[in-house]
């Protein structure tokens, strides 16, 4: 859930602090008031392309900044549950990212200097803007003509379909059973090889085995070796600092170290304290600050003598870090990766030598094991199918239902399940089974159906949308919702039905909805009003709540374009009254 917005310095807007509610919001105001601004910045936020032409005129930065809540964000994330490849929930995408959240919340931070650079953060670690999209992805779905559009991407529609078919878990164990089919199978074709080539790797891998188990690597060695280093060819500073350290505290003469100095003080102290009973506290400290120091003193005199400069450990450390860097060059990410890299590469290639010497018997085995998963491959991907075509044809149906009540009785939607083409196990299935799935729409009667993402316009998009949301409100797990254009085109009970479905699907979400039609307005939970000003020649786009008197004079003017009139008030104060609850000023 968005718990609140500041922009600063972005296009019109000077400076704006938004705070939003959960449920249904709407956000209103005359035409060329910059509602859009809102959601441009939102966008901009969330990892959407921003420039120069984003900043305020006369300005060096625009910047935006949000405050996340997600419930569940800051518990324990389990690791063995993470897949990489396909992170599950925002909690994930922190965790592998090493991000922090506090208290389920996390802050999301963008801006853009007039020399066209930008910057991202997420909490206080810098991102990508790659790694900022992909993380919002979990958090807003923004639906208008803007770049957040999940229904524009085809590979979305296949979560969108297991999401309802309640297949997300069974897929998930499919994709685990198809990794490990490929690699099995990458294994057998390595030993299929012809003899040469094989002997060749076994060559390699063994030599690399028994470089990386004469150097008899440890787990830390090359960070303990570092210091060690260190503080042997640092020898004499090393010394020359303790001996300074040792003739300050102890001194030479008597009467010029600290220790003795601080001694005589503790002995005028003392006679001091015998004088005023009130200085008896401080006698204390100087005492106890006296027998610190000496206990340090004799603890820096222990070191330096038991400094020796050894010449033989030192070349042996840096003979044994030589070893370790040239084993880093070959067996490591880099020079600079902790030595267990290289000591599990090397168990790695023990583990690959094996099964390469192995020869025919470890090719019979392969071949046996992969007939064995190719078998259940097939099995779980015709079953997960089979699961899809019919969850399709019930959310096909669901969603040209709602579509019918927002406008688009004559459309039809289509979610197609099409096999994967080919005719080896691996080629007719994907890590996600064996469907390529899409959505199809058709707007008008005679019109074929067609993808969706290529032929729709923006509001029939989101109401699209609307419908899938509706459809998908048990499962999906997107908090936060944005609707731009849901309005364009539709007008009388139309609207009123969008806006009963957007005031019920805020049970499940919170909704943000740009609308001009009283008819959806009403049904809101809370209104934000967004207005133009001039001051001193510059304009300004300002956005507030608005309650009472405020909201009903709002709707007054949506309803006709009159905020005065008193018919007009009267209708907003009975729509309100009626739909939201909130006629009463």
């Amino acid at each position: 859930m968005l718990e609140d917005l500041r922009i600063k310095n972005f296009a019109l807007i000077d400076s704006a602090s938004v705070e939003f509610k959960n449920g249904f919001t709407v956000l209103s105001g005359e035409t060329g008031a910059g509602k859009s601004l809102l959601i441009g910045a939102l966008t901009f936020l969330l990892g959407g392309k921003g420039g120069v032409e984003h900043i305020r005129t006369g300005c060096q930065t625009a910047q935006v900044s949000g405050t996340f809540y997600i419930k569940g964000l800051s518990s324990p994330v389990d690791p063995s549950k993470i897949n990489e490849d396909d992170i599950k929930t925002p909690a994930q995408w922190l965790y592998v990212h090493g991000i922090e959240s506090e208290d389920d919340r996390i802050l999301i931070r963008r801006a853009v200097r007039d020399t066209g650079k930008s910057a991202a953060w997420i909490g206080d670690t810098p991102v990508t803007r790659a790694d900022l999209a992909s993380f919002c992805n979990f958090l807003i779905d923004i639906h208008g003509q803007h770049e957040h559009q999940s229904l524009m991407r085809v590979s979305e529609h296949r979560k969108f379909l297991d999401s309802f078919a309640g297949l997300d878990e069974k897929v998930e164990e499919f994709t685990a059973l198809y990794s490990n089919l490929v690699a099995k199978r990458r294994n057998l074709d390595e030993l299929l090889s012809d003899d040469k080539t094989r002997a060749q790797k076994i060559d390699v891998l063994t030599f690399s085995v028994k470089e990386i188990e004469d150097a008899k690597l440890k787990k830390g060695e090359d960070r303990e070796l570092e210091d060690e280093e260190k503080r042997l060819s640092s020898f004499e500073k090393l010394y020359e600092d303790i001996d300074s350290i040792c003739q300050t505290l102890e001194g030479a003469e008597s009467s010029s170290g600290a220790v003795l100095l601080l001694k005589k003080i503790r002995s005028v102290a003392q006679h001091a304290c015998q004088l005023d009973k009130n200085l008896e506290s401080l006698d204390s400290r100087l005492e106890s600050a006296f027998y610190e120091l000496s206990d340090i003193a004799g603890e820096y005199s222990s070191y330096k003598n038991s400094l020796v400069f050894d010449p033989e450990r030192l070349a042996f450390v840096q003979d044994r870090l030589t070893l370790i860097y040239n084993l880093k060059k070959k067996y490591a990410s880099s020079v600079n990766a902790p030595v267990e890299e290289v000591i599990q590469f090397g168990l790695d290639a023990q583990k690959r030598l094996a099964e390469l010497s192995g020869g025919e018997k470890n090719k019979d085995s392969l071949k046996a094991e992969i007939a064995g998963l190719e078998k259940n491959v097939y099995k779980q991907a015709k079953e997960i199918s089979d699961s899809r075509k019919i969850a399709a044809q019930k959310m096909s149906e669901q969603v040209m239902a709602i579509l019918k009540t927002l406008g688009m009785k004559d459309t039809r939607f289509a979610v197609q399940v099409a096999e994967k083409n080919g005719s080896q196990i691996e080629q007719k299935c994907g890590p996600y089974g064996m469907d390529d799935i899409e959505f199809l729409i058709a707007a008008n009667p005679g019109n074929p159906l067609q993808s969706l993402a290529k032929i729709a316009s923006g509001g029939e998009l989101s109401r699209v949308m609307l419908a899938l949301k509706t459809v998908l409100a048990e499962t999906d797990s997107v908090e936060t919702l944005v609707f731009d254009e849901i309005d364009t085109g539709i007008g009388g009970e139309v609207a009123v039905s969008v806006g009963q479905h957007l005031k019920s699907l805020a049970k499940k979400c919170q909704i943000l909805c740009i609308t001009h039609l009283a008819s959806i307005a009403v049904y809101a939970d809370n209104q934000l009003k967004i207005a133009k000003s001039v001051s001193e020649g510059m304009t300004n786009t300002e956005v507030a709540p608005i309650e009472g008197e405020q909201r009903v004079a709002e709707i007054a003017r949506m309803l006709s374009g009159d905020a005065a009139s008193q018919e007009s008030l009267e209708h907003a104060k009975a729509m309100l009254a009626k739909f939201s609850g909130t006629g009463e000023s």
